[in-house]
């Protein structure tokens, strides 16, 4: 298969993994009477067993192969450890109405992407890149002096992802078979706290909610494993940089539930904040477009 093959395969496939993550609040809005953590518990669980056990049938050797390579094991044990704290925020703050403030994280992720870049990858800015990012920083800087309080949820949520898929990529291992070292790594304390909760009458199995809700909570390990999977595995066959533009899939999606599904307050002041982000993202976006175009031509 040809590099350029390979290239659209991970594009298709970053692709639906943002519309996913995009449209999972509608999903989370269904759980809203289960406790964050539970939830955050049935996505682990579910999605080991899901992953672990594909993993079991296709690969024998997949977890001795992946322990064999040098620091797989504690960079992969960091990586669960950003996915977990990731998803048990977002969780929280989709079901405690702050899905907007967990968009503009997402939106903020991608120019976070590329300080990354420069930081530990050693890539290079050009400066109307800087520009972006400047006019981001900015933008961040108006919603924390105007929002009404810090917007910690949203620099939070920026910061964990980020430094999973930074980890996920220097860790260079493969895709599922990662996520299933990840997995494990937070299978036991998932399947303790649901059986605390269980044992206490707490839980979806003891008849809390009802087997729909429990029905729902073991969908969403698949629904947690697939796009997960797609991201693992196009981080690897794509830039980063592109990996940052195509984040902006999730967070829209995410920002347009919030405003019209959600019906959460979007004032003047945060419409400041966010058309700053918006203005940092376009010309980002343009002027990678431009180059992108531009290369082939000049070659």
């Amino acid at each position: 298969m040809s590099d350029a093959a390979i290239d659209r395969r991970g594009l298709w496939v970053a692709a639906a993994s943002f519309v996913l993550w995009g449209l999972m609040p509608l999903y989370w809005h269904l759980l809203v009477a289960v406790p964050p953590l539970q939830i955050v518990a049935h996505r682990m669980v579910w999605s080991t067993l899901l992953v672990v056990g594909w993993l079991a049938w296709k690969r024998r050797h997949w977890l001795r192969e992946i322990l064999a390579q040098p620091r797989a094991a504690w960079m992969l044990a960091l990586s669960g450890a950003c996915i977990a704290f990731n998803w048990s925020l977002y969780i929280w703050a989709v079901n405690n109405g702050h899905v907007i403030e967990t968009a503009l994280g997402y939106f903020i992720n991608p120019l976070l992407n590329v300080v990354i870049g420069v930081l530990v990858l050693r890539e290079r800015l050009r400066p109307v890149q800087w520009l972006s990012v400047a006019i981001a920083a900015a933008g961040v800087l108006w919603l924390t002096l105007h929002y009404g309080s810090f917007p910690w949820i949203a620099l939070a949520l920026a910061a964990s992802f980020g430094a999973y898929g930074m980890i996920r990529k220097l860790a260079a291992v493969e895709a599922i078979a990662g996520l299933g070292v990840e997995s494990l790594y937070l299978f036991l304390p998932a399947l303790a706290l649901l059986g605390w909760a269980e044992w206490h009458g707490q839980g979806a199995l003891a008849g809390a909610w009802g087997w729909g809700t429990g029905a729902l909570l073991v969908i969403a390990g698949a629904l947690t494993a697939l796009p997960l999977i797609g991201f693992s595995y196009a981080v690897r066959r794509i830039p980063y940089s592109t990996i940052g533009l195509m984040q902006y899939i999730a967070p829209t999606l995410q920002f347009l539930a919030g405003v019209f599904f959600f019906a959460e307050p979007f004032d003047r002041a945060r419409a400041v904040g966010f058309v700053l982000i918006w203005i940092a993202l376009a010309i980002f976006v343009c002027d990678s477009v431009y180059r992108a175009r531009r290369t082939p031509a000049v070659a």
